[in-house]
């Protein structure tokens, strides 16, 4: 068995096509998506990452601004700057780029972001509206690896998702997304047990804990579709994610590469968002 590749540039493109004439639909009512993202000091992956996400909105026709400060900006300047976004109509959507420097609270910062304008899905109240199933956004990531399962047409009703991974950003809203279509959900971290016993049951993996081959081909089911959220480099600097990809590509049924899997749908996914803001605050149609 060969598994068949969910290519995420492609189904990207797909997406963003049909953001396009949605975006045109809302500037024809008077609107245009508007986000903002902010930078605070010169992390070399947060630049390229806020490069990446500026160039996608203007590919689709949306309105956005890029804010860079120092590294020395103080929290509270940097929280005002938020409150004032908040209250800007041009902006449907507010970015921080993380990670911040040590001496803002990051928390702090999400929280101050309005929950119409968090189109990151960081904000507790997003986490909230996830956790109970109503209307919210949903952060990207997760979002995107439910847009490729869509695509692929996997039925998630009564299977056996494994999600490798706590985090608030990745691993708890995509346990939450995956219950919410059906599936059973097992949650597995670095205190996990027998891990590869758990993984040997899963349907679907999701493997997101930024560390390089925690799964390997001995550990998944023949068949199993899986998902790869990380995003390493190996000893030749080249990108990677967190599953043995030439092994575990053997046996699989379907599987993401690593570069040209989730990344991409990442940010597609923030554009979806930040189009869905604007069009909530026109009382159009819903998430």
């Amino acid at each position: 068995m060969t598994a068949q590749l969910i290519d995420g540039n492609a189904l990207s493109r797909q997406l963003r096509a049909e953001l396009t004439q949605r975006v045109q639909t809302l500037k024809q009512q008077g609107s245009t998506p508007g986000l903002a993202v902010i930078l605070v000091g010169e992390n070399p992956a947060s630049q390229v990452y806020v490069r990446n996400k500026v160039k996608a909105c203007a590919e689709v026709g949306m309105h956005s601004v890029l804010e860079t400060y120092a590294a020395s900006l103080s929290e509270a300047a940097l929280l005002a700057r938020v409150q004032a976004l908040n209250h800007d109509p041009a902006i449907h959507g507010i970015l921080v780029q993380l990670p911040l420097p040590p001496h803002i609270d990051a928390q702090k910062v999400i929280e101050t972001i309005s929950p119409a304008k968090d189109v990151d899905g960081f904000h507790v109240a997003s986490a909230g509206a996830l956790m109970v199933g109503q209307a919210g956004f949903w952060p990207c990531t997760p979002y995107g690896c439910m847009k490729m399962l869509e695509s692929i047409g996997y039925p998630l009703r009564g299977k056996h998702a494994v999600v490798i991974g706590r985090s608030n950003i990745v691993g708890k809203p995509m346990a939450m997304l995956l219950l919410q279509q059906d599936a059973t959900v097992t949650i597995c971290h670095s205190r996990t047990a027998d891990l590869k016993a758990l993984t040997l049951q899963a349907d679907v993996i999701v493997a997101a804990v930024g560390k390089r081959k925690v799964l390997t081909a001995d550990m998944v089911k023949p068949g199993a579709v899986v998902l790869d959220v990380g995003m390493n480099r190996n000893e030749a600097g080249k990108l990677c994610g967190d599953v043995d990809f030439d092994g575990v590509k053997a046996v699989a049924g379907y599987l993401t590469p690593v570069p040209g899997g989730v990344g991409p749908m990442t940010i597609t996914m923030l554009l979806v968002n930040t189009l869905e803001s604007a069009e909530r605050l026109l009382g159009g149609r819903s998430a």
